[in-house]
């Protein structure tokens, strides 16, 4: 509850700010949209209390999208009825259910941190552009509007131009009058007065706006305003009337293809906009919250069904009023749904107050949102990033800028890939000129994340200039993706190496069952890939990773990536019972990442009860495909029992390695922990004893043996080199019980 008044007292000034934002932005969208203007309104308020209450963003407004705009306009006259179009919002708001029910939320992370800056940047310069004509007095173009193109056959620049040619004197005044008060509520000085404590700037303006717009009315001042000028909410004489507002669907239109066809563009883009201010709206939240796309999708499926059914126009996630409330001190979805509790009850009780606010106090609100948005800090901070990332950047930017939303999303995407490509092209290895020329003739090529068509020349190429006598180590471990064509490459030069007595090694990267079709990149095992591994697979994957390990080539693993993968199950290839000396970490020696190995770890590496049925959950349950035993050197355990050491409990955990240190008889002489051949020998046998415990104690086991479902081999790590070697003639496999 302390939380709740902690935040409220930020997030209910925001939701005022963002509700006179919405107001006419809701109106202008309707009107754009050929449909009746309560119809925003209506959308608006869903897109608050609804989508709000579902959504699991905590800092993201939904309402009427200026994008849909023209869909909504060219839709409602191919189907002949405005109640028709709302059948299809009814169905594209299943449509986004089904979509957010297939996880398909996830398109937005797709989209490079460049493009989606530009975005911002670019609806920032857009926002201040837009709302110039509006601050002047001159307000032919609908509020909301982000296309260059206008339907008044203006453009965003010449209808600046015309502004200035036909400005509002009174307009004027309260423009500056409007900005003077933001940008002093803004100042550290003023936000300490008590009064702006009480009363957000922003609505501060507006009560002032007003009070100039009265003063106006009342030829208290030589200036007039026009109903241009101002907000126009709808007015009702009572609550019959404002219920006459709500339309329903034509449901009789069900058998019309041309409905489900809306319906399908309208997802399509409601779903695209809103992931893509999503992906913005986390961006700027200054707690850096992320949130589940799947979950917004279907909040905005959600959303439709309702606002369709009352009719009101599509729903999306707008990036503008979201970076309002963000910007004005939003913390949670209280804002967001009292923005759309504000939105009804002032439609229903004060509409003709609301018809008192003038468009340029809201302009001057919107100036504040945009430069902080598009503040000059955010062109140098892209720019010192390189062009790679400025490119994308300023593509984006002037893409939306001179076209729309999509469209210029579309332009910066172009330019993202293009980089991308180029600097796979470029770096598809790493390995220099001077690297070829090396007088010992060692060579490691670590190819990189992504290995395309365009890769296949020159590292074609770089293998060529590999001289005789050489050993290659070619380094996958970072690789994600290889076209076909490099893998033949690699698997020719593999096969040839001979002839020019090139010893090649392969590294992160690990033949399929044909050892012929394609080289697969080493990742995080799912149901399928682990069902179809071998045990002897599993064993040759843990053998590679110690080749990476003791050559310090660790494979590249995105850690949260893996998270993610792993969240909905387990798939291991094989569990390591190990010494719980702190030298001896399974997923470090054998370079396995989260998800890829069960570990095991008891001093001594010996066997008990809920070992064995660890193991047996492990490999019944689980899948793991062999269970590998690994003692060590130098091992305290296998010392205190070689010098019979008793100490508590310890005591018990020592007598389980005696079996091992009565049946070893070639040592004579020294049989303490100070000969140091003897305490190996020991380790070796301690090994090949929990090896033969488990077949014995284990009935489960064994059978999965038998079936060729598991093996179980031994190893010793050596805590000097880092090397494991493997007791390969111990293993135990079907073919033992043959």
């Amino acid at each position: 509850m302390k939380n709740f008044f902690k935040e409220i007292k930020h997030d209910l000034p925001a939701s005022a700010v963002v509700f006179f934002v919405a107001v006419p932005l809701c109106l202008g969208i309707a009107l754009a949209s050929g449909a009746p203007l309560f119809s925003g309104i209506i959308a608006g308020i869903v897109g608050g209390i609804i989508v709000g209450a579902v959504s699991g963003s905590q800092i993201g407004v939904s309402g009427p999208a200026a994008g849909l705009a023209v869909i909504v306009l060219t839709s409602t006259g191919k189907l002949g009825s405005y109640e028709a179009f709302l059948l299809a919002v009814v169905l594209a708001g299943l449509l986004q259910i089904i979509m957010g029910i297939a996880k398909l939320g996830n398109v937005a992370y797709y989209f490079p941190t460049s493009v989606i800056k530009g975005m911002l940047t670019a609806i920032g310069l857009l926002i201040i552009l837009k709302q110039i004509p509006h601050a002047l007095g001159y307000d032919s173009d609908f509020e909301g509007d982000e296309e260059f193109i206008q339907a008044d056959h203006q453009n965003t620049f010449t209808e600046i131009i015309t502004a200035f040619q036909n400005y509002t004197p009174a307009v004027v005044l309260i423009t500056i009058v409007s900005l003077i008060i933001l940008i002093l509520s803004d100042t550290i000085i003023v936000k300490k007065h008590k009064v702006f404590q009480l009363i957000p700037g922003p609505v501060f303006a507006i009560l002032v706006g007003i009070l100039i717009h009265l003063s106006y009315k009342n030829g208290w001042m030589n200036y007039f305003l026009s109903e241009n000028h101002l907000v126009k909410v709808p007015v009702t004489a009572d609550i019959t009337e404002f219920l006459g507002h709500f339309i329903t669907p034509d449901f009789s239109q069900l058998n019309n293809p041309q409905i489900y066809f809306v319906a399908l563009i309208i997802a399509v883009i409601a779903s695209l906009e809103t992931l893509l201010s999503v992906e913005a709206a986390d961006k700027l939240d200054p707690y850096k919250r992320i949130t589940p796309t799947n979950r917004e999708l279907m909040a905005q499926g959600t959303g439709n069904i309702v606002s369709g059914l009352i009719g009101g126009l599509p729903v999306t996630q707008v990036i503008v009023r979201s970076s309002a409330n963000i910007a004005f001190g939003g913390r949670t979805k209280l804002a967001t749904i009292s923005h759309g509790l504000l939105l009804l009850l002032c439609a229903i009780f004060i509409p003709k107050i609301l018809n008192l606010i003038p468009l340029a106090t809201l302009a001057c609100i919107l100036f504040m949102v945009g430069y902080k948005l598009a503040k000059p800090a955010v062109f140098k901070e892209m720019y010192a990033h390189g062009w790679e990332h400025f490119a994308p950047f300023t593509a984006t930017v002037v893409g939306i800028l001179f076209t729309d939303l999509l469209i210029g999303i579309g332009i910066g995407m172009t330019v993202a890939i293009y980089f991308i490509l180029r600097n796979n092209v470029r770096n598809p290895y790493s390995i220099s000129k001077s690297e070829l020329k090396r007088a010992d003739k060692n060579f490691n090529i670590n190819l990189a994340e992504n290995i395309t068509f365009f890769n296949k020349g020159g590292i074609l190429q770089v293998l060529k200039k590999i001289p005789n006598d050489s050993s290659v180590i070619i380094n996958g471990t970072r690789t994600k993706h290889i076209h076909k064509d490099v893998i033949e490459i690699i698997k020719d030069f593999k096969t040839n190496a001979s002839i020019k007595n090139i010893k090649v090694e392969i590294i992160g990267m690990i033949l399929n069952n044909e050892l012929t079709n394609e080289i697969k990149t080493m990742k995080t095992l799912n149901r399928e890939t682990q069902a179809l591994l071998a045990p002897m697979q599993a064993i040759q994957i843990l053998k590679d990773g110690n080749k990476r390990f003791i050559n310090n080539l660790k494979a590249h693993r995105n850690h949260l990536e893996q998270v993610n993968e792993t969240s909905d199950g387990q798939f291991p290839l094989a569990v390591i019972l190990s010494c719980i000396d702190s030298r001896t970490s399974a997923e470090l020696i054998f370079d396995q990442g989260l998800g890829d190995v069960f570990s095991v770890r008891i001093a001594g590496n010996i066997l008990n009860e809920d070992i064995l049925g660890s193991m047996e959950f492990a490999c019944k349950i689980a899948g793991a495909k062999v269970i590998a035993v690994m003692g060590h050197t130098e091992c305290g355990a296998i010392k205190g029992a070689c010098d019979g050491v008793r100490m508590g409990n310890l005591s018990v955990l020592l007598d389980k390695i005696k079996p091992a240190i009565e049946n070893e008889k070639t040592t004579v002489g020294n049989r303490t922990s100070s000969n140091r051949d003897f305490v190996e020998h020991i380790a070796t046998r301690n090994v090949q004893n929990t090896m033969k415990q488990i077949i014995e104690r284990s009935p489960i086991l064994l059978e999965m043996i038998k079936e060729g479902k598991i093996a179980v081999i031994g190893g010793m790590y050596d805590v000097d080199t880092g090397v494991v070697e493997f007791y390969d003639e111990d293993m135990i496999t079907e073919n033992k019980f043959r």
